[in-house]
């Protein structure tokens, strides 16, 4: 799509921020309103989703609909059913010595925000976002990866059906639009990308003091111990690993498996790539491309660090890298610092539970963490090491529960959303202590009459 010019950008922000002025976005009913209308347009461009989605990635319809449609139709549909709940103005305790004061808290929108969403999963990371911006009566400018050109040409058509274009408004382009965008003044920016990317933004963002929303990304373990079930695990994580071709913030980035298992574990891997991928996984329906060619460069580079188990077919013109299982990694190899983003799996052995910890301790805290094992050991695996989200015995379902929060740590990023926490992330807290005029007790004025009850209130 043809990249937005500064000028039009200039006129768009300009309009956002007007609009929010006038109010017409905040009132709850407006917001319930909008809400609806963006779920009907959704499902009225559905076809034209699976199928822009399969022109970029050759997503399939079934994923398309489990990792991108659905999980956006479902935070719409609790949005509206909790609104009214989140956005009433609650009464909270008042400490004795505030009495007879009254306290309150009031969520408020924070005015005009942006979203700046990625490419591996163009519908949702963009939508999502905007369904917890609209609910908190925010005005939103949003901001698509340039990589996915009929993804975004969709949601263009969704959000002109759904939403005046001073309220909700998209702009398109690379580097230099994001330049322009990051040089305006928003009250919160919501940006999912890499930690290089995130810098980025956090330092332009810092030049008006605007908070920020990073979710970001990194190298998310998987560890296996002995006693794990090795055939649910195997499955679990050859279905993680390959989703959207392993083109996801939270796949499984590497593993770590007990020595006593891990040949077995490999077995059954192989076993459930060539159950549901074929023999020859680039004939597969099921399987996605990568998006660029570069990112197929970059990717298939890792190939070469270590021995490869099984897989490793490439095909450039293509786009396609095979599900692949790598093994005799040095820990020092760029795949071991690097997020992978593909369908790549390193495996590393241990024989002590402690050297598992040591290593992801020795890494940046990542966005997810996976391990599979005995409750009682997983329950020492969740303290000693920290992640943005995790799995005991699963991979990936974490993101899926609109009651639990998503988002990173240190690098892996800050904040979360998801549920009533995007709700919360696009919306100001506003505290108010309301006092009564029929009373006025001395203690707080010079000279301070009567200090030794003050005294025993507050010590």
């Amino acid at each position: 799509m043809e990249a937005t010019s500064k000028e039009l950008i200039d006129r768009k922000v300009s309009k956002l921020q007007k609009h929010y002025k006038t109010g017409s976005a905040k009132s709850v009913d407006s917001r319930i309103s909008n809400l609806k209308r963006f779920k009907k347009a959704i499902l009225s461009n559905e076809s034209s989703i699976y199928e822009a989605l399969y022109k970029d990635l050759r997503k399939s319809e079934e994923e398309t609909l489990l990792t991108e449609i659905g999980l956006v139709i479902k935070e719409i549909d609790h949005h509206i059913k909790y609104l009214r709940k989140w956005s009433k103005t609650k009464r909270v305790s008042t400490p004795l010595y505030l009495l007879p004061s009254s306290s309150h808290l009031k969520h408020e929108p924070l005015g005009v925000v942006m979203i700046i969403a990625p490419w591996n999963y163009p519908f949702q990371l963009l939508m999502n976002p905007l369904v917890g911006a609209i609910s908190a009566g925010n005005c939103v400018m949003l901001k698509p990866s340039e990589f996915c050109i009929h993804t975004n040409a969709v949601m263009e058509k969704i959000i002109e059906e759904a939403f005046d274009t001073e309220h909700v408004t998209m702009v398109h382009g690379g580097k230099e639009a994001n330049q322009e965008l990051l040089s305006h003044k928003f009250d919160k920016i919501f940006f999912t990308g890499s930690p290089r990317l995130g810098k980025i933004v956090m330092k332009a963002a810092s030049e008006h003091l605007t908070p920020v929303v990073l979710e970001l990304g990194g190298k998310s373990p998987c560890i296996v111990d002995k006693d794990a079930n090795i055939d649910i695990a195997a499955k679990r994580i050859a279905w993680g690993k390959t989703i959207n071709l392993g083109q996801t913030c939270i796949a499984p980035d590497y593993l770590l498996v007990h020595t006593d298992v891990k040949e077995e574990l490999q077995n059954r891997i192989i076993h459930y790539w060539e159950e549901t991928f074929g023999k020859t996984p680039q004939e597969s329906d099921w399987l996605p491309r990568m998006v660029t060619q570069e990112a197929f460069d970059r990717v298939s580079g890792y190939l070469n660090q270590g021995r490869v188990v099984y897989g490793g077919k490439t095909d450039r013109e293509d786009k396609f890298i095979s599900p692949t299982l790598l093994d005799n990694i040095d820990i020092s190899a760029p795949i071991m610092e690097d997020e992978i983003f593909g369908p790549i799996l390193p495996i590393l052995s241990f024989t002590d539970i402690q050297e598992a910890i040591d290593l992801v301790n020795a890494k940046e805290k990542p966005l997810a963490y996976y391990f599979f094992g005995a409750s009682s050991k997983a329950k020492q695996m969740l303290n000693a090491n920290t992640s943005g989200g995790a799995c005991i015995n699963d991979t990936i379902m974490h993101i899926s529960n609109h009651k639990l929060p998503f988002g990173g740590v240190g690098n892996s990023g800050m904040g979360h959303y998801h549920g009533k926490y995007s709700f919360e992330v696009f919306s100001h807290q506003r505290s108010i202590v309301k006092s009564p005029t029929w009373i006025d007790l001395p203690f707080r004025y010079a000279p301070f009459k009567h200090f030794s009850i003050v005294k025993k209130l507050l010590t």
